[in-house]
Order: structure tokens, then sequence, then C-alpha cells
């Protein structure tokens, strides 16, 4: 019996196994990024800063030239390889843990200044690769190593909205969150990671898009049970969409 080869990887990507954890959709937000930019012919004009976390072994599987940040720093190191090389396609990849934490800061700061970057944040609601820990974004009640019991929000506050948040600040240009649990979500997340890029290349401000993605693992699920779980628990709590969407007359 013959096959047919019916899906193949974009070029940018390396021919090699992923180390990521079964149905782990990292794999998923680092082929749309990939996508994007082969389908612009943008590989050689590349450049994206890493952060810490399950996000940082991108430079593993894109083949681009990177920088990897300490903690939370991304958004100040893209900030620095943007300004020096302002030629160049500049983005961080980054998790709840790194970006809405650690790095709430260098986010906050970066784009409230308009720098000219993309932002891509995989929103898991958890700390992945340190061992399943409380985020800024775990839901209320979410149980973590760190919250046993489930997140208690008179104690510990609500989960942080981090699109809402961008969106609000006048130096970001696009600012969209998205899912990545079935096709329809990541027909949607390919555009808005579209989008991202374009108001950078478009020197419009900073482009966030959020990817609400799951940890079977740290959430002790199956994948298909966390896919559901995106379904039936994010979402609810973070609406998908488009929470601010500039045009030239809107740049800074």
């Amino acid at each position: 019996m013959s096959e047919n080869l019916v899906f193949s990887r974009t070029p940018s990507l390396f021919d090699v196994a992923t180390h990521y954890c079964p149905g782990c959709q990292h794999g998923v937000a680092q082929r749309l990024v990939g996508e994007y930019i082969d389908q612009e012919n943008l590989a050689e004009q590349t450049l994206m800063v890493t952060s810490i976390g399950c996000s940082v072994l991108i430079y593993n599987y894109l083949a681009y030239d990177a920088v990897e940040a300490p903690h939370g720093r991304a958004p100040a190191v893209a900030t620095g390889v943007k300004r020096a090389n302002p030629d160049k396609l500049v983005f961080t990849y980054q998790g709840d843990g790194d970006l809405a934490s650690i790095g709430m800061a260098e986010i906050m700061h970066a784009a409230n200044r308009g720098e000219r970057i993309t932002v891509v944040f995989v929103n898991n609601t958890v700390y992945g690769m340190t061992g399943g820990q409380m985020a800024p974004t775990t839901l209320p009640g979410q149980k973590t190593t760190t919250s046993p019991r489930g997140r208690d929000t008179a104690t510990s506050g609500s989960p942080m909205h981090m699109a809402e948040i961008m969106a609000a600040l006048p130096g970001v240009a696009y600012s969209a969150r998205a899912a990545l649990n079935n096709v329809k979500h990541i027909v949607q997340a390919k555009k808005a990671i579209r989008r991202a890029f374009d108001v950078q290349r478009q020197n419009l401000g900073m482009g966030f898009v959020e990817l609400l993605s799951n940890c079977p693992t740290n959430w002790k699920m199956t994948p298909l049970q966390s896919n559901e779980h995106i379904e039936n628990a994010l979402i609810p709590c973070f609406p998908l969409g488009v929470y601010k969407d500039v045009d030239n007359q809107g740049a800074n």
C-alpha cells in the first residue's frame, strides 16, 4: 500500500524530533511563526529572542539567529536587538511565568514605548518547565504544585489578562488572543500571528499575540482532555479575539 505525503514541514523548521511532552502545543505555535516567516521570505532577516521556560528551546526548532535572554527580560533584550538592527524582524517567544510574572516590568515598558518588536506569548496557565507552579494566569481554583487546594483569588489575586492589558497601552499597535486546541482556532491564530508581525514591518508599534495552549503533563490530563480544558475552562476566562488593531493613521 503506497503512502502519500499530505503535510510537510516549513523550511525554517529543523528536521529534528521534538523534546516537548506528548500533546504539547509549543510545536504548533512555533510552526505558525515559521510558516509566516517562510511565506514572506524573511528567514535571513529574522532575529528571535528566547526566554526561560519551555519556550527557551525554540532555537532547537526554528533556524533563525537567536539571543537567549535572562528570565523575563526578553522584551528588554529585544529592544536592544531591534534598535541596533532596525532593518531586522525581531520577535520574542515567551511563556506566562516569564512574561506576566518575572518579566512584567519589561513587557509593560517595552509596550508603552511602542518598541517595534513582535511578542508571541504562550499562555498555558502554569509554570511548565520548573515544576508546575502557579503562574499569573493560573485559573481561579486551579490546582498547581504551589496551590494544591486551588488558586484562591482572595490571597493570590485573579488571572492576568495580558492581551487586554497590552491593548490599553498606546505603544501597542496590535493585541489579540487566539487558541491552539482545534483547527478553527489554529487558523485564527495564524492570522493573528501574521498581523502581529505585519505591524512591526509597517513601523506601527508593538505587535502582541497571546496563544492559549495546553500543558498535559502539569495539568495531569491526556492531550485530548487538555484540548477540551482549553475550550471549557481557558477560553471562558480568557476570551478570544482582537483587542486592538491600529492602521497607519493610528501609528505612534
